[in-house]
């Protein structure tokens, strides 16, 4: 079906010179009355519109705002043989694609159509895009539609105006922070701040005057007071990531702020009172870590008010078929290329792996692929190595992070704590001494491994 062209003109002879230089390439219809313009564009689409800019009694630049209320997405070429900077000025103003003089020349008119049918095009497909994306988004930032993602959604819907304290728990990269800023952007707080801190990414010496403040000369370099991150998210949200790495310093200090609410900074005794809703994320079994007496257990039930579990990507593979485009358009986007569809073995690789590292893994595979593809298809060989390598048991965490496992032998009158020790050293020595296979060996993180063996050395 040919692109629809409709041509307004007052002058009968121009309308039909218009229509025979057009009808091969398009459908053309010419009126010489706006009524009829009118009625045509509010029955059928109209892709192109020719129209004049003095229409007898009309004036051009207003039936030019009509015909866009009438059908927005119809794009309008001006015709005139008074053509000024001014008026063209105008023309664009009031919605215009572009503005031709007479007498036209035909070899430029339809350059200038067809300009104008790929600017359409272009304009629509990015349209369609951004409505597919709104659509797939269960809730704020976060996309999905399977029945557990939309459990999540429900129970975000459920806490986000009231200020009970939320644990998120999941594996790493299954998005535990989009769910704290989504319960915070949709929830009564969002015009208060976010405030987040990763607990396992600042070192445990730094954690407290992050958290707290401090007072001018609270210790040396304390030259001024500083604002804690807990007063910064003073009527808003305090997102704590990674909540199982605090040490049992700040535990107590912590419990005391979901108690009673208020901060004292290090150095000062004046106790500041603050509004803040308290949201928290881990990987760990914190439960475990209670039972161990690594983590407090008044705190871990004052901070699980409300769990929210986070399925893993494997757990939820139906919504590789909304979160696979929504990467590839990112990317697409961020590197200005064309946005590139998958080929069906890439397309099969990406469904049958099990994403150790979940979201965060599928992105990053999906940024490598877009920098790697040619042309406008993502073949498998543009994928990472380690996905088209990846045989049927593909739940396997990749070799570099893990190391051979064997029988350790521990003696039946061991302590829990020679025990420990024994089972850590073990496999310590049989990763070679490499502390990242260790921990992950161990299913704890590298800071609490390294706490371990510090306190192993003390003994």
């Amino acid at each position: 079906m040919n692109p629809a062209v409709l041509i307004v003109d007052d002058e009968p002879a121009i309308g039909s010179s218009l229509r025979f230089a057009l009808e091969t390439d398009y459908d053309v219809t010419a009126t010489t009355h706006i009524p009829e313009a009118y009625e045509l564009l509010s029955k059928q689409r109209i892709d192109v519109i020719l129209l004049d800019w003095r229409l007898g009694e009309y004036n051009g630049l207003e039936v030019l705002t009509k015909m866009k209320e009438i059908q927005p997405q119809t794009s309008i070429i001006m015709m005139t043989a008074y053509g000024t900077i001014e008026s063209s000025v105008e023309a664009m103003k009031r919605g215009a694609y572009h503005y031709i003089t007479k007498p036209l020349d035909i070899d430029e008119l339809h350059i200038l159509i067809q300009k104008t049918l790929e600017h359409q095009e272009l304009h629509n497909k990015i349209r369609q895009l951004n409505e597919t994306i709104e659509k797939i988004k269960g809730y704020d930032q976060m996309i999905g539609k399977s029945q557990v993602m939309r459990q999540v959604f429900s129970i975000i819907d459920k806490v986000k105006d009231i200020d009970s304290s939320v644990l998120v728990f999941g594996e790493s990269g299954t998005g535990k922070e989009l769910v704290a800023r989504g319960i915070h952007r949709q929830g009564k707080r969002a015009n208060g701040p976010f405030i987040s801190v990763n607990c396992a990414a600042i070192p445990e010496a730094l954690l407290e005057s992050e958290l707290f403040g401090f007072a001018k000369g609270a210790f040396t370099g304390a030259v001024r007071n500083q604002i804690g991150k807990i007063a910064a998210a003073d009527g808003g949200t305090l997102f704590l990531d990674e909540i199982g790495e605090m040490p049992p310093s700040l535990q107590a200090k912590m419990l005391r702020i979901l108690q009673e609410k208020e901060i004292t900074p290090l150095g000062s005794t004046e106790e500041k009172k603050v509004d803040v809703r308290i949201i928290s994320a881990t990987n760990k079994e914190l439960l475990r870590m209670v039972e161990e007496g690594s983590f407090r257990e008044d705190l871990y039930f004052r901070l699980n008010v409300i769990p929210i579990e986070l399925p893993s990507l494997r757990e939820r593979k139906e919504d590789l078929a909304l979160l696979i485009p929504y990467f590839l358009n990112k990317y697409a986007e961020e590197m200005q290329k064309p946005l590139p569809s998958l080929s069906q073995e890439a397309y099969k690789k990406l469904q049958t792996y099990d994403y150790p590292g979940n979201i965060r893994q599928l992105g990053n595979i999906l940024e490598y692929a877009v920098a790697m593809a040619k042309g406008s298809i993502i073949l498998e060989q543009d994928l990472p190595i380690a996905i088209q390598n990846e045989q049927e048991d593909s739940s396997l965490i990749p070799a570099e992070f893990v190391c051979e496992k064997k029988v350790i032998e521990i003696p039946i009158n061991s302590t829990m704590k020679e025990a420990e020790r024994l089972i850590i050293e073990s496999v310590l020595l049989q990763c070679e001494g490499n502390r990242r296979k260790t921990a992950n060996m161990l299913g704890i993180s590298e800071r609490n491994l390294r706490n371990k063996l510090n306190l192993y050395r003390q003994d």
